[in-house]
């Protein structure tokens, strides 16, 4: 149980980053819905449980190193081609987010220019990708819990000092610009894109527990968690969504408004899942590429991230609302194969033979 703990907290920790925790990603996906995103949310906290649950487990089984392994064997030669290259892509775009959702933070917290923001997250995450994966894994995973109070205290206060009726919160709420048309496609292009995003790593830390059980409930665990996440964050935001109307990182904000020592740990835990997801996705991105264990690994982890660095510049918010909507879409591909595979499997163990009792004369 606390192997599979550990890495629920890590599936959380490579998915959460900028856009989710911030609350950007959320209002743009489920809160701009109004009441029914919170429906989305638990929608997306299934999905993500179901199609995390496979992933891991799929993983294990296959004692994956990177995500071939496991996207080959869900899509086939062909379609796991598209896939495979569809993912190693959008990797890098997840890992831009990450740097310029780093910059972001440093300019509206610390008053520091975006671009030492920027540069700061990329040198960590790099000197941390010399380490193996599995010190990767367990310093993901130990950052969760702490994002989690944070998220708990924050829609607490949300909910308990709001001035909003519930019919004036959905008005609000569907007032803001969402990507999506519907709850109902927002919800399934969040799971999508975060999908599609995190099965390389998803897959990798699979690879690394042989006990199949323990990566199985890694999986579901993980899921689970992040719905949880996910609806505590709409319910703040539904709640005060007076205050948090068009700002680029609504969460911080509402705990700048609390107290301004809940600002600094808000901020403090938002650049630590910057930092989890920045390291994950440069992680599966180079080891896709270049072998983790090849010695040029190290330089091409440099290379990569100095050319995520400038493409940063875009802007946060830009770059949420173009990369990951397109990312949703592609990543459909990846949920329907998992859901073919699923039933594949079992189908096959339905068919199998019952055992027959063996009677002594």
């Amino acid at each position: 149980m606390k192997k599979s703990i550990e890495m629920a907290g890590a599936f959380i920790g490579v998915i959460v980053g900028a856009g989710f925790a911030s609350g950007q990603e959320i209002l743009q996906f489920f809160t701009s819905f109004g009441w029914w995103g919170i429906i989305g949310g638990v929608i997306a906290a299934v999905l993500f449980a179901f199609l995390g649950m496979n992933l891991t487990t799929l993983g294990s089984r296959l004692n994956a190193t990177s995500h071939k392994e496991v996207i080959y064997k869900i899509c086939g030669r062909y379609v796991g081609a598209v896939v495979d290259f569809i993912i190693t892509f959008f990797l890098f775009g997840v890992a831009v987010v990450m740097l310029a959702g780093a910059g972001s933070i440093f300019e509206n917290q610390f008053n520091v220019p975006a671009v030492y923001g920027s540069l700061f997250m990329l040198v960590i995450t790099i000197l941390t990708l010399t380490f193996d994966i599995n010190k990767i894994i367990g310093i993901i995973s130990a950052i969760t819990p702490f994002l989690l109070l944070l998220v708990l205290i924050i829609a607490g206060y949300a909910v308990f000092t709001t001035d909003l009726s519930a019919a004036q919160m959905n008005t609000l709420a569907q007032n803001q610009s969402g990507s999506a048309p519907n709850w109902i496609v927002g919800a399934a292009l969040y799971v999508s894109y975060n999908l599609a995003a995190g099965a390389s790593m998803l897959a990798v830390m699979g690879g690394t527990q042989k006990n199949v059980k323990i990566a199985k409930f890694g999986g579901i665990f993980g899921g689970l968690g992040l719905g949880v996440l996910i609806l505590l964050i709409s319910i703040a935001m539904l709640a005060k969504m007076d205050v948090v109307a068009g700002a680029d990182m609504p969460m911080l904000l509402l705990a700048q408004t609390m107290h301004p020592v809940l600002g600094w740990l808000m901020a403090i835990a938002l650049l630590g899942m910057i930092y989890n997801t920045a390291v994950g996705m440069l992680f599966a991105f180079s080891a896709r590429i270049v072998p983790s264990t090849s010695k040029h690994f190290k330089w091409f982890v440099w290379i990569v991230g100095a050319v995520a660095f400038g493409v940063s510049f875009i802007g946060f918010i830009q770059l949420v609302s173009t990369v990951y909507p397109t990312m949703g879409y592609l990543g459909f591909i990846l949920i329907v194969a998992i859901v073919i595979t699923w039933f594949k499997y079992a189908g096959a163990k339905s068919k199998q033979p019952e055992p027959v009792a063996i009677v002594e004369e």
